[in-house]
C-alpha cells in the first residue's frame, strides 16, 4: 500500500504532497489543493492511503483508497 502524506511547511504557508513520506512530489499554496491532489494520486494507485499531518509531523487524519 502506497502512502501519500499532506504536510505543511514550518509556517503553514505551503503544503507538500509526499510519497512514502520521502521527498516532496508537489508543492501547493493551500491545504485543500494539496489534499485534493493527494487523494487523486491515491485513487490512481489503489490500494493507497492519504495521511494529513500537522507541522509537528503528527497524523491528524487518514483516508484509504
Amino acid at each position: 500500500m502506497k502512502t501519500f502524506s499532506v504536510v505543511p511547511d514550518a509556517n503553514e504557508t505551503s503544503w507538500y504532497v509526499k510519497l512514502e513520506d520521502v521527498a516532496p512530489e508537489e508543492v501547493y499554496g493551500s491545504k485543500d489543493d494539496a489534499l485534493s491532489a493527494a487523494e487523486q494520486m491515491a485513487k490512481e494507485n489503489t490500494p493507497s492511503k492519504v495521511e494529513i499531518r500537522d507541522k509537528d509531523d503528527n497524523i491528524q487524519e487518514e483516508k484509504r483508497f
